[in-house]
């Protein structure tokens, strides 16, 4: 199961609901300065005060848990509050960056809305979910084209839990064992292909699903879309050609392959024989991975999933303002 940061939420609080525990959702719906949670980011406390997510990368959470256990949030509307919005309240609840959040905070009771949330998600499809902020009352629909992730509209939120990011890494190797390793931390669903036995034997990235097939067969199947990274890791022009051709015709985001700048030149001449179009050929990120000097290989993972954390938070940066929400 891919297990992206607001699937491991949904997933925790569905088994605490299951057990007969209340739950309070929180998500976090706008920001200022420097907080370091994006709107839409999701935090669950069980009863009891246990924590799964996070809102604020730890300024708020302590603070949020006292007031489950208290009680403070066991009215059936949901409630907006904000932090950071006073010294007095910076002071109170550690938010020394100086950053403001405003935060939806509902109680649940029953987890059958959640576990049709996951079902999509697990299945790789988008689904909104709409919370009436006077009522409580949620209602999931089919996205339409143009939803944000996050929007607050008036009386509702409406937020989009859509697929996971993927990762294909085609090669394996100690590089590419270490870019699997931090791109699961990164929220990535990550595949491995490489039909070499004597590459793939002693595999065992936990969390990872390893595919023997050849990769430009295993592509198509692989779908990518726009939450998808493809990177060629192995060196190997006869494993990578072909399987890179097929991915800069798909709608992945990112398409990145290791190599020198002489490497990258030869492979971009061989793509242009093999009938890709500059537009095509220009979506190659290649040499991959950013330059900061990088030897080893968890040093050039490192540069790797830094250009892609530079490319996803660019991205973001594109989203409308009722998305973003920020000030």
């Amino acid at each position: 199961m891919d297990r992206n940061t607001d699937n491991e939420v949904l997933h925790t609080a569905i088994g605490w609901l299951d057990d007969g525990a209340a739950v309070t959702l929180i998500t976090v719906v706008r920001t200022w300065g420097s907080s370091p949670r994006r709107p839409g980011a999701l935090m669950a406390i069980q009863a009891e005060g246990r924590v799964v997510g996070s809102v604020s990368g730890g300024c708020v959470e302590d603070d949020l848990v006292q007031r489950v256990l208290r009680g403070d949030f066991e009215d059936p509307r949901p409630q907006q509050i904000e932090y950071g919005i006073s010294t007095g309240t910076t002071r109170r609840v550690g938010l020394p960056c100086g950053g403001r959040l405003a935060l939806v905070v509902e109680t649940l009771h029953n987890a059958t809305q959640l576990r049709t949330v996951l079902a999509h998600m697990t299945a790789r499809e988008r689904i909104v979910r709409r919370v009436c902020l006077q009522t409580g009352a949620t209602q999931l629909q089919p996205p339409s084209d143009d939803d944000d992730a996050l929007r607050l509209d008036g009386d509702h939120l409406y937020k989009a839990f859509g697929p996971a990011w993927r990762m294909l890494i085609i090669g394996a190797g100690e590089l590419a064992r270490r870019v699997a390793q931090l791109a699961l931390m990164l929220d990535y669903a990550v595949t491995l292909c490489d039909p070499r036995p004597e590459y793939v034997n002693g595999w065992e990235v936990e969390g990872t699903v390893q595919v023997s097939t050849a990769p430009e067969t295993f592509l198509p199947a692989f779908a990518p879309d726009p939450q998808t990274v493809v990177l060629a890791l192995a060196h190997a022009p006869q494993l990578e050609d072909a399987a890179l051709a097929a991915a800069l015709q798909t709608k992945a985001f990112y398409i990145g392959a290791l190599g020198s700048q002489k490497n990258q030149q030869a492979r971009l001449q061989r793509l242009q024989r093999m009938g890709l179009s500059p537009q095509q050929r220009a979506r190659l990120h290649g040499p991959v991975g950013l330059d900061i000097g990088s030897r080893t290989p968890a040093e050039i993972a490192i540069a790797i999933t830094a250009a892609l954390i530079a490319a996803r938070n660019t991205a973001a940066q594109t989203l409308p303002q009722t998305a973003r929400q920020h000030g």
